[in-house]
């Protein structure tokens, strides 16, 4: 889920200058007493949850502990203080005593700052209130913070008690994606379930005996989606190069190749906007099955999904609430239909005048400007996909939107298509692939004529992948999900900013 974060509060620049001054001449005060603060290792014996876990209830005292992690609260009483040590399993109490700790250790101490990375040893104990405590006996410092960190703050305000942010801007936690982990840990459980989630997948797919690849990102020619790509130059071969737009063309090129199911997880780059469920660089899974068609993929996404969904409910930390339980088989309506109803005319029977009329009606910025694939699509969006709140399969997609789908047996205008819809957003896309290297040829030079009218997201003619299809390419069922999106949906997480790291970010 979308993390439920402090309100930010205005720094001010005057004080953080201050700040700064004093951490740093805490650091001198450090080197010259001949303390090093930056340590090359430390001997940690335990993770916080797993020393917190030695001390079962009803014991007071237990065994000897070694912990490394931030100081994220400090309460300093004189000649003893009570501080929070934090990785990534947790956090735990610490106790410090100037009688138990050498004197040199004790002037280190007396320099710490919240945010600084030390190591605490000593024995575990039980305080007065009941908190698991190690009662420090070796004080080590491994990193010494030269930056407050923007650790939350809370204040009673109208005799209610509120948490305020140290970030002053909400965005600032995406630029400082270092920062905000430092100081979210809620934060980092997205990212837990990512890596669960992506593990589960590949094992659902390794155990159907399908293969990982890896296929080039720099291309020479871009296709296998309807996008604006990246472009680059290589400088030794003197020729433009794109970063790839998906992974399709390639994985295929290997099932001509021979190999029966094929796989591949990686990023994929385009070169438009960004918003709510768009980044310009995001993760793709695309994968391949010999002798399948567009029933079976919807077979196989069904089964991944279901195993995704369990990995992340898994997650420690995830709120399980916010993860969708799914019934199968999912929901399937046909595309024309569909949108067929939304408009109160035959999508496919409507002149490009009467779609660009329906599009400006449905608020389409340029409508006259777009082509009549384009229009299309923009229609489904805003008339049906934004409906579709369950996972729903949207099936046989017009020729015109699938250049790379099989005609549907028994109505060519259509092709053997899907896609995956929920909570309004596309989560796959999944065709019966053309193997049929004279009409993908026709249907290329359809997208090239497209390019050459303005259509900046249509492709070209690709020879070598012809030349691919010319030797033969057998039946075969090929899938693309977004991973991003997928994990958005299996969190509740409202913004695609909260399922990757580092998002793409305007300049500060």
């Amino acid at each position: 889920m979308t993390p439920d974060l402090p309100i930010p509060i205005v720094v001010n620049n005057e004080e953080l200058s201050q700040v700064l001054v004093d951490r740093r001449a805490s650091l001198d005060r450090l080197i010259a007493s001949g303390v090093a603060p930056f340590a090359y290792s430390y001997d940690r014996t335990h993770l916080t949850s797993d020393a917190r876990a030695l001390l079962p209830d009803g014991e007071d005292t237990g065994k000897a502990v070694r912990i490394a992690g931030r100081l994220v609260s400090l309460r300093s009483k004189g000649k003893t203080a009570f501080a929070h040590v934090s990785d990534a399993s947790g956090k735990l109490q610490a106790y410090f005593r100037k009688d138990d700790m050498p004197a040199v250790e004790w002037a280190v101490f007396e320099e710490l700052h919240l945010g600084d990375i030390v190591g605490v040893a000593g024995t575990l104990m039980r305080t007065r209130t009941g908190e698991v405590t190690v009662q420090c006996t070796e004080l080590t410092l491994l990193a010494k913070t030269l930056r407050p960190l923007p650790f939350a703050k809370e204040q009673v305000v109208d005799g209610e008690m509120k948490r305020f942010s140290g970030f002053s801007d909400p965005e600032q936690r995406y630029r400082q994606r270092y920062a905000d982990l430092a100081v979210h840990p809620e934060v980092r459980v997205n990212f837990y379930a990512r890596a669960r989630m992506t593990a589960a997948i590949r094992r659902f797919l390794d155990e159907m005996g399908y293969l990982e690849v890896e296929t080039p990102v720099l291309q020479p020619l871009y296709g296998g989606a309807a996008a604006r790509p990246f472009t680059t130059h290589h400088n030794a071969l003197d020729m433009p190069l794109y970063l790839r737009i998906a992974d399709e063309l390639y994985l295929k090129r290997l099932i001509v190749g021979g190999f029966d199911r094929v796989y591949e997880i990686g990023h994929d780059f385009r070169n438009e906007g960004i918003d709510r469920t768009h980044n310009p660089e995001f993760t793709m899974l695309e994968f391949y099955e010999s002798y399948a068609d567009y029933t079976v993929m919807m077979d196989r996404v069904e089964q991944l999904i279901v195993a995704a969904s369990s990995a992340v409910r898994a997650t420690p930390g995830i709120d399980v609430e916010n993860v969708p339980e799914f019934v199968t088989p999912f929901r399937r309506i046909e595309w024309v239909p569909s949108l067929s109803a939304g408009l109160g005319h035959d999508v496919l029977a409507m002149s490009d005048a009467e779609l660009v009329r329906a599009a400006q009606t449905q608020g389409v910025e340029k409508a006259n400007m777009l082509s009549r694939p384009k229009l299309m699509d923009e229609l489904f969006q805003s008339l049906v996909e934004r409906t579709i709140t369950t996972p729903t399969f949207v099936i046989d997609y017009p020729v015109e939107l699938s250049p790379l789908a099989k005609p549907k047996r028994g109505n060519p205008a259509l092709t053997e298509r899907f896609e995956l819809f929920a909570d309004g957003r596309e989560m796959a896309n999944a065709f019966s692939e053309l193997n049929d290297p004279i009409d993908q040829r026709q249907r290329f030079e359809a997208q090239a004529r497209l390019k050459a009218a303005g259509d900046d997201e249509a492709s070209g003619v690709d020879e070598d992948y012809l030349r691919a299809l010319e030797y033969g390419m057998p039946p075969t069922g090929g899938v693309g999900i977004g991973i991003d999106r997928l994990l958005m949906y299996l969190t509740g997480t409202q913004h695609i900013r909260d399922v990757i790291l580092f998002p793409a970010m305007r300049p500060e």
